[in-house]
């Protein structure tokens, strides 16, 4: 038990501890209280927003229908007014970190095989295995977080369908998955430099290396420091039938050798994840970003092109300008050889409610055509 956090509570005049679970890291509430079907909304909402956890111990559907609630009366407060893009980006980013740690306050018991002994409890027990891994042991853990893996789990079964590649890709639990299909377009449409060999940087679901396979090129090593996403890629590469010609390596951005193309899709915004799961949109400090131009030039075979797939979105949201991304690639001995954009068709781009909707209009998905000088 001491090798995991722990969670304490008193019900029914005894004291019981029980394993932590929070994929996003946070720390076990200090305050747990008892709830069941007759609590209110207003109730929950009041003891959730003062930081007091409760463990349900009522009926499961009555607990969704209660964290329903919560998310209204959570909707509801107002937004600070934004005097800039930054501004609203780093306040929306605030209520969305408040949203979650007031709506993981509604807690559910789980056994030592991730049964929810709760009445009309779904069987979440596979989705578990597929996050967590074997239980060992009963657990406490948010009714938002079990309804993540249980969302999770059905995006795997039944994937995500990929136009580029005419088939489907089978995202894992904290894996990217490839739902904003512009990116991959973009590099299912670049002419080729080589059909020889090529790196694809940062894989995680295995899109890209796969996309680069049906185009013909004869080998990729896609690599990934992500054991979630290792398994994924491999698991996708190999449903594909591909796997004669994708390698899949565990490494920090780049294999040995040079390749004449060398594929990447870093994280799009320069700011602080807020969860181990948010690493694949958020990279601090463009670290990934740098990472990638630094090196390679060094890993370009002669000729070679380098593709940097990239956003444009933290430019509108002023985190990072045009003028600091072509300070980058001129540090790092690079030219950039051309450029082929596309606008996103993501819903998200014509939601005018959305704080950042006028970021999102605008933005611009580009593929980054650099070559060694």
């Amino acid at each position: 038990m001491s090798e995991h956090p722990v969670i304490h509570w008193v019900e029914g005049d005894e004291a019981h501890t029980a394993r932590w679970r929070s994929e996003g890291g946070v720390t076990p509430p200090k305050r747990v209280q008892i709830a069941d079907d007759r609590m209110t909304a207003d109730a929950a909402y009041r003891l959730a927003s003062e930081g007091t956890a409760l463990l349900w111990r009522g009926d499961f559907q009555n607990a969704r229908q209660l964290l329903q609630a919560l998310a209204r009366r959570t909707d509801r407060r107002p937004r600070k007014p934004a005097a800039s893009p930054t501004e609203a980006f780093h306040f929306h980013r605030q209520a969305q970190s408040q949203r979650a740690r007031t709506l993981g306050m509604l807690l559910l018991p789980c056994d030592e095989n991730y049964n929810i002994p709760l009445r009309r409890a779904p069987d979440v027990r596979q989705a578990c295995l597929e996050a967590y891994g074997p239980a060992e042991s009963a657990s406490i853990l948010s009714l938002r977080e079990v309804l993540g893996l249980v969302g999770a789990h059905e995006w795997r079964k039944k994937g995500v369908e990929v136009p580029a590649l005419d088939d489907r890709i089978h995202p894992h639990y904290g894996v990217f998955a490839p739902v904003r299909g512009e990116y991959v377009e973009l590099v299912a449409k670049a002419p080729l430099p080589s059909q020889s060999l090529a790196f694809d940087i940062g894989t995680g679901s295995g899109v890209l290396a796969a996309v680069l396979a049906r185009r013909g090129v004869k080998h990729i090593v896609a690599t990934d420091q992500e054991q979630r996403a290792l398994i994924c890629a491999r698991e996708n590469i190999e449903r594909l039938g591909l796997t004669g010609q994708v390698e899949v390596l565990e490494a920090n951005l780049f294999p040995a050798g040079c390749a004449p193309l060398i594929v990447c899709n870093p994280p799009w915004v320069p700011a602080r994840a807020n969860s181990p799961l948010e690493h694949a949109v958020y990279d601090p400090d463009s670290r990934m970003l740098r990472g990638f131009l630094a090196g390679l030039a060094a890993h370009l075979e002669p000729g070679g092109e380098g593709w940097l797939v990239l956003s444009d979105l933290a430019e509108h949201l002023g985190l990072r300008s045009r003028a600091e991304l072509l300070a980058l690639i001129d540090a790092a001995a690079l030219k950039v050889l051309g450029k082929l954009d596309v606008k996103p068709h993501h819903p998200r781009a014509s939601d005018e409610t959305d704080p950042l909707h006028a970021a999102r209009a605008a933005e611009v998905t580009s593929l980054w055509r650099l070559a060694a000088r």
